[in-house]
């Protein structure tokens, strides 16, 4: 594996593209993005408080607010995806003990572990994200916790995401986006 700058992500098309144009003999290192050049990938977790909890639909006045925070994000280019998620009573988990499988039903006791709704955001660093989030109403209707965590990348796996997976994931990427294209067409 070629090191940095030379193996670049499939999420910096744009770097690609000018790698692509660029004369071999004119291309210096200055063209490639620095580190803090990089698009990270952050999911954004709303936590769930009781009232989520209980199926307590957010009002008028704070979707209005939310979605015109959301339009600020798509504008900025931030935005990946965002939704909000059903209490757990309308969901399930599955726990894992080697092949055994176990089948658990919401809902589930501990509120403050649980997610209410959660977006997929663009960032340069953890920090832009941060700021972000800093200008999001409120999401509850009294405290709320929202978590960042980011998302991983290829390069993050190393010498074990092997070129047979990295073939097998940018493979399923398209595949994915494929059928995107003929839900929404």
């Amino acid at each position: 594996m070629a090191p940095w700058p030379y193996e670049i992500s499939p999420l910096l098309s744009k770097w690609q593209s000018i790698i692509r144009r660029a004369d071999k003999q004119s291309l210096v290192r200055s063209d490639f993005p620095t580190h803090e050049e990089i698009p990270m990938r952050f999911m954004v977790l709303i936590k769930a408080d009781a009232d989520s909890e209980a199926g307590v639909m957010p009002s008028e006045q704070l979707m209005a607010e939310m979605g015109r925070f959301n339009e600020e994000l798509v504008q900025a280019g931030v935005m990946l995806n965002g939704d909000g998620l059903h209490p757990s009573s309308r969901g399930a988990r599955v726990r894992f003990s080697g092949e055994a499988r176990q089948v658990i039903d919401g809902p589930f006791a501990e509120t403050k572990e649980l997610i209410a709704g959660f977006w997929i955001w663009k960032c340069a660093s953890l920090q832009e994200a941060i700021d972000w989030l800093k200008r999001c109403p409120n999401p509850m209707l009294g405290e709320s916790e929202v978590e960042i965590r980011q998302i991983f990348d290829a390069e993050d796996f190393g010498a074990e995401f092997t070129p047979e997976l990295r073939a097998q994931e940018e493979r399923l990427r398209i595949e994915i986006q494929e059928q995107q294209r003929q839900q929404d067409a």
